[in-house]
């Protein structure tokens, strides 16, 4: 909650209070001084801090307040007698008004990201990619060409100016809460969120080159739910890049102004059978794949000059890494296959296409939540649904059989890479969007059970930690202490011994 918004609110309070418990001869002066002082704090946080529909209400009050209290301190006139059921209505709604805004105001707070941990300043700079050699296949109403939006942190020298938004397109924040099932407006506020990166600042000349990571958002995700792990990379010297998987998110604008929307959630319809939800999953998973390898072509384009960036020369295509979360996570998995990959992290992702490769011999990691760890010990310990179990999922015995075969395979998988150097952790009390930055949106996230009992920001510091630590020790050869088994500094981190 910003300082001069919860001034505001207070002063309503008080207001609400001098009307309630002084008596009416004797509440002109303070009332009228009161709303005086409210609504110089309302203008303060307009121009300071900026409006937003949350506090509508004590906008209202503060301005009704003003009028009616000026109106009597200037008038000659005795105080007109107002009826008792008026006068309890009227007070009946400002209560009511002002609960709920501090209902809204906790819901939805302008959230502040958590700052990196990391010795680097960090800038950033957004890329508009076009895969020439790739037809759009998630938008039947055109025949282009494959584009994609890319956003990169990279360590800075000192920043000038302010930091950039966390979600610097505003128009696509009305999309996303769309997606989340709320109102086109409620995410408005976002807006007001700061990110701790420069925008186009000169990257740093601390070291002649960094180590690139690719990143992969979930299906329905953003780039910028991603911002506090890219930038907290960045702050410890990597070049961290996120992709946009157009029509896979919520929402992707581009340069010319045209917005995309997500168009790909009929791939997972409950009403195909399993083998063909796998089946569009699977195709759904090679464009994704495919998205990454090119990115990772344009920046070996960006480093030897031929597309423009402050970047150009200072990128380690030697040492290549790449996460992602949910089916990002599964990405960056299936993506890992390319040479050029090095080493890679899933953020709580089942995988796909796994009956289209062999095993991956590479150090790889898998964090996954509390929540999707008891699904997959419950294949390894072989338990069977019951009927109960299954009218509750709303799901049927032969789909789960199905998925348990699945679930077998991606296990074995899991083992091949804990052989190469990989590890497979999971972080107590967490669920699915512990695992990117919608967990700083609201807490109402936690209340539906999509965000675990854990508190954001420790589970993103453990996270962050986490993912450190693997990449230091595969594309730095340094670190890897976390990775020798349990720590003290994070008792919620558990390793799987045994798949």
């Amino acid at each position: 909650m910003r300082l001069f918004e919860l001034f505001l609110f207070l002063s309503n309070i008080g207001l609400f209070a001098l009307i309630v418990l002084l008596k009416k001869g004797r509440r002109r002066i303070p009332v009228f001084v009161a709303s005086g002082i409210a609504t110089l704090l309302l203008v303060i946080h307009w121009t300071v801090e900026g409006y937003r529909v949350q506090l509508f209400f004590p906008y209202c009050i503060t301005i009704v307040f003003l009028a009616i209290s000026g109106y009597s301190y200037y008038k000659k006139s005795g105080p007109h007698k107002i009826p008792r059921f008026m006068l309890g209505s009227a007070y009946t709604a400002i209560a009511i008004m002002l609960v709920v805004t501090a209902g809204l105001m906790y819901a939805f707070p302008v959230c502040k990201l958590p700052e990196p941990t990391g010795e680097f300043k960090v800038g950033t700079q957004t890329f508009h990619f076009v895969d020439t050699n790739r037809e759009e296949v998630f938008d039947e109403t055109t025949d282009g060409k494959r584009e994609l939006m890319v956003q990169v942190w990279y360590p800075a020298q000192a920043g000038m100016g302010k930091y950039a938004s966390f979600i610097p397109d505003n128009q696509i924040l009305h999309y996303m809460a769309a997606d989340y099932g709320l109102p086109g407006f409620t995410f408005q506020h976002l807006k007001y969120v700061s990110s701790h990166a420069y925008s186009g600042a000169e990257v740093s000349s601390a070291q002649t080159s960094y180590p690139l990571i690719l990143a992969s958002p979930g299906n329905g995700s953003s780039r910028f739910l991603h911002t506090s792990q890219a930038e907290n990379l960045a702050s410890h010297g990597y070049i961290v890049a996120v992709i946009d998987h157009t029509y896979n998110t919520f929402a992707t604008e581009f340069p010319d102004g045209r917005i995309t929307t997500s168009t790909t959630d009929d791939i997972f319809s409950p009403g195909d059978d399993y083998q063909t939800s796998r089946g569009n999953r699977d195709k759904l998973g090679k464009v994704l794949t495919d998205d990454v390898a090119f990115v990772l072509d344009q920046f070996e384009f960006i480093q030897s000059g031929r597309i423009p960036s402050h970047l150009k020369g200072r990128i380690d295509l030697g040492h290549v890494g790449v996460f992602g979360h949910s089916i990002g996570g599964a990405t960056a998995y299936d993506a890992s296959f390319d040479p050029r990959i090095a080493v890679g992290i899933d953020l709580d992702g089942g995988l796909y296409r796994l009956r289209d490769r062999e095993g991956l011999r590479k150090p790889f990691l898998f964090i996954n939540s509390e929540s999707y760890f008891e699904k997959l010990k419950r294949v390894m310990d072989n338990r069977v649904y019951t009927d109960a179990e299954l009218i509750r999922m709303g799901s049927t015995r032969e789909w789960e059989d199905q998925v348990t075969e699945d679930k077998k395979l991606e296990l074995e998988r899991m083992r091949e890479t804990v052989d190469e150097g990989g590890e497979v952790l999971y972080i107590e009390n967490t669920e699915h969007l512990n695992f990117a930055d919608a967990q700083f949106i609201s807490p109402i996230f936690n209340m539906l059970g999509i965000t675990g009992t854990i508190a954001p920001e420790r589970a993103s510091s453990v996270i962050n930690a986490y993912m450190l630590d693997f990449f230091d020790m595969y594309l730095k050869n340094q670190g890897g202490s976390l990775m020798n088994g349990p720590d003290s500094r994070f008792p919620e981190v558990k390793f799987v011994t045994s798949l």
